[in-house]
């Protein structure tokens, strides 16, 4: 067999960590080299060096999974893209709220969930609509969540529907994502919240996937027909241009 060069070494270690991260649960090694294609003693020796370094970790026999130098990692990650996102997204959505009159906010996914990291509240509204930074959200309820999946992997839409017992809920979600992706928005109204409207749009790095999804929301008597695609084209350009300042950051 050819030894593998540095360059092979860590595209290998890196397409054991995907196919981990994808699984979703451990895996034995014999599994781990079916799905990476190579040798199980290239796996076993590939996997031994990423055990070292904490990268992955053995649970019960033979089991492999993550280990918790990923998730360090993976907080560092979300920590630098959230400081790189906020402030570009700021004076975006304060334009936003100040031209539609209504809450503007922004959501990222957590695993199965999406949290709002920002929120802009409109001052000339008697009634309005409030939420708190944090808050958290089924990826599947909601426009925010929503918007997110529809432009997320497979494996996370598929993760998703596994915990939708309904069929009919199912279908109707599937094709909700569908919508989303060929309109680039979505809008939901009392979904989430009892007579309370969202629109959200994505905001999408270099390979038009969502990394956020940014929505405005308000009391669901307020998006009438007439306002509605007022507000829908105010939250698509705000999200376009975005999508545009993250991607020229990177």
């Amino acid at each position: 067999m050819q030894k593998m060069n540095g360059t092979q070494t860590l595209s290998r270690a890196l397409d054991i960590l995907f196919a981990l991260a994808e699984a979703g649960d451990t895996l034995t090694v014999s599994e781990i080299a079916e799905k990476v294609s190579i040798p199980e003693s290239t796996t076993y020796r590939l996997l031994q060096t990423l055990e070292q370094n904490g990268i992955v970790e053995r649970r019960g026999r033979s089991r492999i999974a993550l280990g918790l130098r990923i998730l360090d990692l993976a907080r560092s990650l979300n920590l630098q893209f959230q400081r790189d996102l906020l402030p570009l997204a700021l004076p975006i959505m304060e334009e936003l709220t100040e031209k539609v009159q209504e809450t503007s906010v922004l959501f990222v996914r957590t695993g199965n969930n999406a949290v709002c990291i920002q929120n802009v509240k409109s001052n000339s509204s008697l009634i309005q609509f409030s939420i708190e930074n944090g808050r958290i959200l089924p990826l599947h309820l909601g426009a925010s969540g929503k918007c997110i999946l529809a432009f997320e992997s497979g494996k996370v839409a598929q993760r998703i529907f596994e915990t939708i017992e309904d069929a009919e809920d199912r279908a109707r979600l599937k094709a909700e994502l569908e919508a989303a992706r060929a309109h680039q928005y979505i809008i939901t109204k009392g979904e989430v919240d009892p007579d309370v409207f969202a629109i959200a749009a994505p905001i999408t790095d270099g390979h038009a996937q969502a990394v956020a999804s940014l929505s405005v929301a308000g009391p669901s008597f307020r998006c009438s027909p007439e306002r509605e695609g007022f507000i829908i084209e105010a939250v698509k350009q705000a999200a376009v241009e975005l999508s545009r300042r993250m991607g020229a950051g990177h």
